[in-house]
């Protein structure tokens, strides 16, 4: 697989830097079976789900995870959490001048203190003085992705999380979820359609580049996930009603094609490194919800795999001509399986 078949030319001023006043206004992307693209509003998704169908969202939670403080030394140092390891430990990037030692201190805002245990490739684990998710929330910020050019603000606690979240752990949105309010969450279950969910924590590794390495071995960083037997038994009622499984997401088709790794979904609780390439059988989803990812990212060669490469990068150049928004806080697309 060579990566530069899956990439496309993005003005620099699609890149959405806010989200819009209102969730479900974004612009939907409607692309079926045979490539056609129509353009659309969010708030139309009704129109094209059935009562009876199931859509899968992820119910992750978005930490403010990049906090900031001092070394022992003085010098300043920014921390991207990766993951909670328990109450007071936690695996982190972190960025500074110099990385710390092992056993060295680090006085975070907000007051609370933390020692560096060691490294584990890119991540350092540390260990607080305190519960950490606590801190976070006092003094944390949003952990907005590198293409948007500004801070965070107060409003991205609110709008970098979807209606969905409930289960603390992600260091990034689930961003397909985004474009969805209580309104148009209300206005599907009153149709008819199901809605359940799944949990898979993203990692700051959504955002590194992809390495020569994760192409050979068809691997990524490492995400925790969760599918329960509720959301098993939902997919079995909509198979049994003839009626479509939508993903709402990346993270959630990733979550559903590794619980269902052997052949049947099933319930499964843990880790998953799985890189869907295309050639990948599909065995859930009939749909995918999901806005415009990074040239040569691993999302876009999932999003590839799922609808086509051809079919897909020819929706994107669709979308560049029509001036759509691009990346977490753009706007969305919604696919069928390619035959």
């Amino acid at each position: 697989m060579d990566l530069a078949e899956f990439d496309f030319e993005l003005p620099a001023e699609l890149i959405a830097q806010q989200p819009l006043p209102e969730r479900s206004a974004s612009r939907l992307l409607v692309m079926d079976r045979t490539g056609a693209c129509t353009d659309h509003c969010f708030r139309d998704l009704e129109s094209f789900l059935c009562r009876g169908d199931l859509l899968v969202v992820n119910d992750s939670q978005v930490l403010p995870a990049r906090l900031f403080g001092h070394k022992q030394s003085g010098g300043r140092i920014e921390m991207l959490l990766e993951r909670v390891l328990d109450d007071c430990s936690v695996l982190a990037q972190l960025r500074s001048s110099h990385a710390p030692r092992p056993g060295s201190g680090i006085d975070f805002d907000g007051g609370a203190w933390a020692v560096v245990l060691r490294r584990q490739g890119p991540f350092f684990e540390l260990r607080f003085d305190r519960p950490v998710l606590p801190v976070l929330l006092a003094a944390g910020h949003m952990p907005l992705p590198p293409y948007i050019r500004r801070g965070d603000q107060p409003a991205d606690r609110e709008r970098y999380q979807t209606v969905f979240a409930r289960v603390p752990g992600s260091v990034a949105a689930p961003t397909a979820g985004l474009h969805f309010d209580a309104g148009l969450r209300s206005r599907l279950i009153d149709k008819g359609v199901a809605i359940a969910d799944v949990t898979l924590h993203v990692g700051a590794g959504t955002f590194a580049p992809l390495r020569e390495e994760q192409l050979a071995s068809a691997r990524l960083h490492k995400e925790r996930i969760t599918v329960g037997p509720e959301l098993v038994a939902a997919v079995v009622a909509a198979r049994a009603a003839s009626r479509r499984v939508i993903a709402v997401g990346t993270t959630v088709m990733r979550a559903l094609e590794t619980a269902a790794g052997q052949g049947v979904l099933a319930p499964y609780e843990g880790e998953t490194d799985l890189f869907i390439r295309p050639g990948h059988e599909f065995r859930v989803a009939d749909a995918l919800i999901s806005n415009f990812h990074l040239p040569r990212s691993s999302l876009l060669i999932l999003v590839c795999a799922f609808a086509g490469r051809g079919r897909v990068l020819a929706a994107y150049g669709h979308a560049v001509e029509r001036g759509y928004r691009f990346f977490s806080y753009g706007d969305a697309m919604f696919l069928e399986r390619s035959p």
